[in-house]
């Protein structure tokens, strides 16, 4: 299972969809193949926007930290932010914004938490490369790395309601030590 599979699950059919960071537009593709589910895609790369429209996806090149002024208030039921809120510098004022512009926020990243990571720091002395943080530390365009406490902390503080949370390794659910155990997590928030 990965974080796809899931959002794909969490669409309801029909739902307007807006994904933020959309890479080459596959989540959208899928989610219009198997949920009729319209939606747009924002995207800042130029091949990844090119790729979007050979994927026959709706894309807006856009620069997230610039906000989502450019959409109406509810204008979509779920506004996607899978595995990009690491690489965004102010995460405050784009979850707010995802809220005014969707009825839900889904939101995945790779939980820097996790065993794995604490390892490398701790006994090998560097920052994590793993599948899900596959970049060098001075390639990478993660900027915030957190864990799944961190995220909540955050929802907390911004009175953030969420509605579930799966946290997944390896593609396998994980209910132990979720914040020990678990690589990747996937949260549906409201406000």
């Amino acid at each position: 299972m990965t974080d796809a599979d899931l959002i794909a699950g969490w669409v309801a059919p029909g739902a307007r969809v807006l994904d933020l960071g959309c890479g080459d537009g596959v989540l959208l593709r899928r989610l219009w193949q198997t949920r009729q589910a319209p939606g747009y895609g924002v995207e800042i790369d130029d091949a990844k926007v090119l790729q979007c429209l050979k994927n026959d996806v709706n894309v807006l090149q856009m620069d997230l930290e610039d906000g989502l002024a450019a959409f109406a208030d509810r204008s979509f039921d779920y506004v996607i932010l899978s595995e990009t809120l690491q690489a965004i510098h102010r995460q405050e004022p784009l979850l707010k914004d995802m809220l005014r512009v969707g009825r839900e926020a889904i939101v995945s990243f790779p939980n820097f938490g996790y065993w794995r990571a604490r390892i490398q720091i701790a006994l090998a002395g560097h920052m994590p490369v793993s599948e899900e943080l596959p970049y060098q530390w001075y390639d990478t365009p993660n900027v915030h790395h957190c864990t799944l406490v961190d995220f909540e902390a955050l929802c907390a503080k911004l009175g953030l309601r969420i509605l579930e949370r799966v946290v997944l390794t390896g593609g396998e659910p994980v209910s132990l030590l979720p914040n020990l155990l678990g690589a990747l997590v996937i949260y549906r928030v409201s406000a």
